[in-house]
């Protein structure tokens, strides 16, 4: 095999790649602007108030810590945070790669063979949990009213993501945390190119009958639907 040939064939490669990823994208653009559930409309009275948070890249789910349908501090306790405030009135959820969790706490601590591992469904997964006191909505943070039922089928989506030991408690992961008020839990299935932390909480809205992507990777997409 010469120099030319070589040359040809990773050219021809690259070329392949490069061009799975351009797929890829238009895919998700196209996806992620096709709305399901587009007939919802915000509950006005007898509602429950959740909201849809957003660091830039990643996207929670932020329900009541404790209501007439469900107390999450059973089994996502807030005393079992560093602060141990039980004065907090929200808990975030996030699905995400475990590794990329734990191991990035800063973008400055990425590494590739994490993204790698990540993408290409290779590792576990893991819920992040968040405690918040009060929740300031923002372009970032969007509250949306909805009817009980709704909440309910919401909060059974976020229930059957959690890895239950015997007894059937959350597994937390011990001494994983990112600051004083957040916990991480072990959860299941796997992180890929096509089951991103995103996906998660755009299927959360689809179980919910809430507005929702077709199908997306980014937040983008699920914050355009709530603008």
């Amino acid at each position: 095999m010469n120099l030319r040939t070589v040359l040809i064939m990773t050219l021809r490669i690259i070329g392949s790649f490069l061009l799975l990823i351009l797929i890829y994208f238009i895919t998700a653009f196209t996806l992620s602007y096709i709305p399901v559930n587009s007939n919802f409309v915000s509950c006005k009275e007898n509602s429950v108030e959740i909201y849809i948070k957003t660091n830039g890249v990643h996207t929670d789910l932020v329900l009541p810590i404790k209501n007439d349908n469900k107390d999450w501090s059973i089994n996502v306790n807030p005393s079992k945070t560093k602060s141990g405030n039980l004065e907090v009135k929200f808990a975030a959820f996030g699905w995400g790669d475990k590794g990329f969790y734990l191991e990035t706490p800063t973008w400055a601590d990425l590494k590739f063979s994490t993204v790698f591992r990540a993408l290409f469904n290779l590792g576990s997964s893991a819920m992040h949990v968040t405690f918040y006191e009060r929740i300031r909505e923002s372009e970032s943070c969007i509250k949306i009213c909805i009817s009980k039922d709704c909440y309910k089928k919401i909060c059974r989506y976020i229930e059957t993501s959690f890895v239950c030991d015997e007894k059937g408690n959350y597994c937390q992961i011990p001494n994983a945390c990112y600051g004083v008020d957040d916990l991480f839990y072990e959860a299941k299935g796997s992180y890929s190119l096509f089951q991103t932390c995103n996906t998660w909480a755009n299927n959360g809205l689809k179980a919910g009958n809430l507005k929702a992507c077709l199908w997306t990777p980014f937040d983008k997409g699920i914050f355009h639907l709530y603008k």
